[in-house]
């Protein structure tokens, strides 16, 4: 590649520094940017000791940086949303929403109108040539691989992006990172969405939401307890039930199996194997396409995962219009309204769609 003019998007980690260093080193014209997407109560988040790092790679590197407020839009784009799902009864992904929204539109948006040729980020992932256009291939570490998170961005995008880091694995950005000397070089990865930082989800939604109680009701339809609110829940969840022993019961811990929105009751189920929580089938709306779309209605013979880390299931998809069906060879557990199923063909995310319920 030529010399390119190249905004980077730096979040503080390890991996957008390395992602900087690569690219510093072939030559390119660099513009560190680091993105405030979150003001209140930051004490919560490690946002300031993050704009630290970002600021001194940057000043190791000796390129500008800029610190970018985008968290009005954050605000009316992904939390907004967010909380409308909750209610809903949806459990829905802040961080898709996030890259579909924030980083590879608006932060997109802000590359662009710097003159930018391309905007780089540190996720794992890759752009390759499907059909002689770009489009989103898996990362060389599938453990690591990002693509799940990132199957919502626009697929305008896709020719205007770089992943530097996607062709490695995770211990040789390590390794890179000291060979480079960069300071946060032995960093913890960061999880989770920061403006909940260490409070637990539950605490934080209740700053957001108010509390609607209703029943516990266990699979055979009996009240068994008292939840706060659906929205404090998700299928499959464990922890936070607060369902005590029951005589009558065995004593294989308690799972959500479905929420009743209708009636604001919270199903429960004992045993992780419950075949409740196992189905072979869903239904998704919203459908997003990453590369040419395909004819419609047709069957696909592809790959699917229901959430991040998940390995690839084998799964005939239908798509029409904007409704995804999927047939898995084996039943998956926990399919989760308001997550997304992102599908995949030779390791290309193509595909993605929002969940709206399990099938038979």
């Amino acid at each position: 590649m030529h010399r390119k003019r190249i905004v980077v998007g730096l979040s503080g980690g390890v991996d957008s520094a390395v992602t900087a260093c690569l690219l510093k080193k072939q030559d390119h014209e660099l513009i560190g940017v680091f993105m405030r997407n979150w003001h209140d109560d930051e004490s919560h988040c490690t946002n300031a000791i993050d704009e630290q790092d970002a600021r001194k790679v940057c000043a190791d590197l000796n390129i500008p940086f800029h610190t970018v407020d985008f968290s009005k839009n954050y605000m009316d784009k992904v939390f907004v949303s967010m909380l409308a799902d909750l209610q809903r009864g949806y459990t829905p992904n802040p961080d898709i929403l996030c890259n579909q929204e924030i980083k590879f539109k608006v932060l997109l948006d802000y590359a662009m109108t710097h003159d930018a040729d391309y905007l780089a980020t540190g996720h794992y992932a890759q752009i390759k040539a499907l059909n002689g256009e770009p489009a989103l291939a898996e990362a060389a570490d599938a453990n690591k691989d990002q693509t799940y998170f990132l199957s919502r961005l626009p697929r305008s995008a896709l020719s205007k992006i770089l992943f530097p880091i996607g062709a490695y694995k995770k211990p040789e950005i390590r390794r890179l990172a000291q060979s480079f000397s960069l300071d946060n070089a032995a960093k913890k990865d960061s999880t989770g969405i920061c403006f909940v930082g260490e409070r637990r989800f539950r605490d934080f939604i209740s700053e957001h939401l108010l509390d609607k109680p209703g029943n516990i009701i266990d699979d055979s339809g009996s009240v068994i307890g008292q939840h706060r609110g659906l929205f404090y829940y998700t299928i499959g969840q464990r922890k936070g039930l607060a369902i005590g022993g029951r005589s009558e019961a065995d004593e294989l811990p308690w799972f959500v199996l479905a929420k009743d929105m209708q009636h604001n009751q919270l199903i429960v189920g004992q045993g992780d194997q419950h075949p409740a929580l196992y189905k072979q089938s869903l239904i998704a709306k919203h459908v997003h396409w990453l590369t040419q779309p395909m004819k419609s209605n047709s069957p696909i013979q592809a790959y699917a995962r229901i959430r991040h880390r998940q390995s690839l299931q084998h799964a005939t998809v239908r798509i029409d219009d904007d409704r995804l069906d999927a047939q898995f060879v084996q039943p998956q557990r926990a399919i989760t309204p308001g997550q997304s199923i992102a599908v995949y063909q030779d390791h290309f995310c193509i595909a993605s769609a929002i969940i709206e319920a399990s099938t038979e």
